[in-house]
């Protein structure tokens, strides 16, 4: 591992807040290391342009009088000079510099060339007394070459540099501190929702129920998203869970009895000799009790999908045959119980689930022959989108009785229970197209006090309307409404009982 792949990998393991404060820190620290160099840089030249500016005005007129051999004239400030021949000897100079070379050998020789020397003496950092800029050249004065050395101290220059730069560093830190501290703060309170998120989560991993983050209603930023996107995943994960525990509660519950009487059927064959006959009539009660939890088991795994996840495909169907082929395995039944079961669909295609529609409606069929009386009625109608409501008892015309041909056994899915949302008239505010199917009877009808929870789980009327069946059905006929959009309920008409399928279509 590189060295920067390790510095990376370390800084990765970090908190995030300290990631943060960091990336703050590092960041802040270029551009003020930026900003500093650009204002001490903007300072340093004009400093040194006036500097040089005036070193440059006194060299000229040193450059003057030396050539008419006057006296050198005062200068700025500070400033000094010396006056050499060709050999470095001083023929005149400042009282400070009168013994102290100012030009090195080289540079002597250089300016006695005729270039133009410029030094400084001594340095900024570390201080130093004396400091100075120089400039010197060659100047003829009287027939000889001589070079003119003009200076000027940086004393005044050098301390306003330094004081910048202390003032550069003292603002520079305040401002490191000052914007570290504001984004750790920042970061701490950006972060304290997560945090609370991360406590329910763990709360929730805890076993606790029905959990809700607090979420702000008057924000809408990417940590209240976030939150409100946690929240969804804990309603579908609690959802989830009551499903499961309602699956296994509805499970045992209901698997107990046939249980029981299976091992009862099986410890009274196994108690004592039985006859063939004796034995063959154990066979065929627990076939009937297995067949009972084959159908037990359907029905709830059915119940289970529909209301786990989005099972729902919809696709264009003939509404006559949907319910055609969801009719035709009772004909046979109605027949041989000398009841008329009619059919009145419209031609018309709809968009629905057969696969999940065609069952439902074949529960209602089943649940009419077995537990109601006369003649069914099943009525399948498209309403339109000018079809502003849908309203009254149900009816149904009778056609000629129905008869077909049985080609083998009739099995009959599980039916039951369905969750009643309504009790008499239903009024429902239609939007586009919608199905309405219709199965009614002209039995007894429902019980007044069954209706509003005819639709509940293993929800049962009186024992003449349950002899049969686990509960389930109506319950199944429920979710395939919902998972369509739509609704279900049931009704007395007056001359029976009606269950209807509103369903966007």
């Amino acid at each position: 591992m590189t060295r920067s792949a390790g510095l990376r990998a370390r800084f990765g393991r970090l908190p995030v807040v300290a990631r943060l404060v960091l990336a703050v820190a590092i960041t802040m620290s270029l551009v003020l290391t930026g900003t500093a160099g650009l204002v001490y840089w903007r300072v340093q030249t004009a400093l040194d342009r006036q500097l040089h500016d005036d070193l440059a005005a006194y060299r000229h007129s040193l450059d003057r009088a030396v050539r008419a051999g006057t006296a050198p004239p005062p200068g700025p400030s500070g400033s000094l000079y010396q006056v050499l021949d060709t050999r470095g000897r001083v023929l005149a100079a400042s009282d400070a510099v009168r013994h102290r070379p100012l030009l090195s050998a080289a540079e002597l020789d250089s300016a006695a060339h005729g270039h133009t020397v410029r030094r400084d003496v001594g340095s900024l950092l570390p201080i130093t007394p004396d400091t100075l800029r120089l400039q010197a050249r060659r100047v003829r004065a009287g027939g000889q070459r001589r070079v003119v050395v003009a200076a000027v101290r940086r004393g005044h220059r050098d301390e306003a540099l330094r004081e910048l730069l202390a003032q550069l560093a003292f603002a520079s830190v305040l401002a490191l501190i000052a914007a570290s501290f504001v984004g750790y703060r920042t970061a701490r309170a950006a972060l304290r929702p997560v945090e609370r998120y991360r406590s329910g989560a763990a709360t929730l991993a805890d076993g606790a129920q029905n959990l809700r983050l607090d979420v702000p209603a008057d924000r809408d930023d990417e940590i209240t998203r976030l939150g409100h996107t946690l929240n969804r995943m804990l309603d579908r994960l609690e959802a989830s869970a009551v499903r499961e525990r309602r699956f296994v509660a509805d499970a045992s519950h209901e698997l107990r009895t046939p249980l029981a009487l299976l091992r009862a059927e099986l410890d009274v064959a196994l108690h004592r000799p039985r006859s063939a006959e004796e034995l063959t009539g154990t066979l065929r009660a627990v076939e009937g009790e297995v067949q009972r939890l084959i159908d037990l088991s359907n029905a709830l795994l059915a119940l289970e999908e529909l209301g786990g996840t989005d099972h729902v495909v919809r696709a264009p169907v003939c509404l006559a045959d949907l319910v055609e082929a969801a009719v035709a395995p009772h004909l046979r039944t109605a027949g041989r119980e000398g009841r008329a079961l009619t059919v009145d669909a419209a031609g018309t295609t709809v968009e629905v689930d057969a696969r999940w529609l065609r069952p439902a409606l074949g529960n209602l069929v089943d649940n009419a022959l077995r537990h109601a009386a006369g003649p069914v009625r099943v009525t399948a109608e498209v309403h339109g989108p000018d079809t502003a409501e849908a309203r009254g008892p149900v009816t149904a015309e009778a056609r000629e009785p129905v008869t077909a041909e049985a080609h083998g056994p009739v099995t009959a899915e599980v039916r039951g229970q369905v969750t009643a949302e309504a009790r008499g008239p239903v009024t429902a505010e239609v939007r586009g197209p919608r199905l309405r199917l219709v199965v009614a009877d002209e039995g007894p009808g429902f019980p007044p006090e069954f209706l509003p929870r005819a639709f509940d789980r293993f929800a049962r009327a009186e024992a003449s309307r349950t002899s049969e069946g686990s509960g389930l059905g109506l319950a199944f006929v429920q979710a395939v409404a919902t998972a369509h959009g739509g609704t279900a309920h049931a009704e007395n008409t007056g001359r029976g009982a009606a269950v209807v399928l509103d369903l966007p279509c």
